[in-house]
């Protein structure tokens, strides 16, 4: 008997010590507080005086979102951007500048060749231009070259008589001209004119005013000539001032159609 009740002790001792024993009494002895019920736990907490007091309200946040876009839409200029200098004069340009027209003062040669004959004849003129578009201008020109003197004779059977005539032609022309290149320094062109060449006759061989203002006035007279010259050359500028060098055949019709080879060069201003 000593024995059954010494195993029922140590077997009861054993129970009493095991975790699962101390665990159930703890629960026991600690009270848990009721949960609260499923739909009070979804609702959201009411904000307390201090987080009402930190939270902006509606006014101040419309306020900070209106700086905040006033803010992104104004981007101060970078260190970079502002030690940039502006632009020269030279690249905002355009293709018009120093390039409105052209005024020119040039020597020519007129080698004239009449059915049978060929004078060379040498002399000096001016030419305006106006320019219509960049590629496109109307230029008019005059050019007055010094007489050439013609011998003839005349003889009655006895005696020989010699004489001498100074011829001086004087052309006008006007017509379009063709440019291309017009933004380099080199540039060439075609041009295509009307007009007219007169030619004057005197027995003095001297160059001057009277002489000139004559030939001006005889033009329209016995020795005006319908005129048509094409020709082409080249401009080389250094600026404003530049050199032109054209050459042509200067066409007029007199009882038949006369070519005539007409070159010119000189200093050209453009503006």
């Amino acid at each position: 008997m000593k024995r059954i009740a010494l195993l029922i002790g140590f077997s009861l001792s054993l129970v009493l010590m095991s975790p699962r024993w101390v665990a159930a009494q703890d629960n026991q002895q600690t009270p848990q507080p009721p949960s609260a019920p499923a739909d009070q736990q979804m609702q959201p907490s009411s904000p307390t005086p201090a987080d009402e007091a930190t939270s902006p309200s509606p006014t101040a946040q419309s306020m900070q979102s209106e700086q905040s876009s006033s803010t992104s839409a104004y981007q101060p200029p970078s260190s970079d951007s502002a030690m940039q200098s502006p632009p020269a004069p030279a690249a905002r340009s355009s293709r018009f500048d120093k390039n409105h027209g052209e005024i020119e003062a040039f020597g020519d040669y007129l080698r004239f060749a009449p059915a049978g004959s060929t004078v060379n004849y040498v002399g000096v003129g001016g030419l305006v231009a106006f320019n219509a578009h960049p590629n496109l201008a109307f230029e008019a020109q005059m050019s007055y070259d010094f007489a050439r003197n013609f011998t003839t004779s005349t003889t009655n059977g006895v005696t020989t008589t010699f004489s001498t005539t100074s011829v001086r032609p004087l052309t006008g022309l006007f017509g379009p001209k063709l440019q291309f290149g017009t933004s380099s320094p080199f540039r060439a062109f075609l041009t295509g004119k009307v007009g007219f060449i007169d030619f004057s006759t005197n027995t003095s061989g001297v160059v001057s005013g009277g002489s000139f203002s004559g030939a001006v006035a005889g033009v329209g007279g016995n020795g005006t000539h319908f005129a048509v010259y094409p020709g082409g050359g080249i401009e080389m500028f250094a600026g404003w001032l530049g050199l032109r060098l054209e050459a042509g055949d200067e066409i007029y019709l007199n009882n038949g159609t006369y070519s005539n080879l007409h070159i010119a060069a000189g200093p050209v201003i453009r503006f």
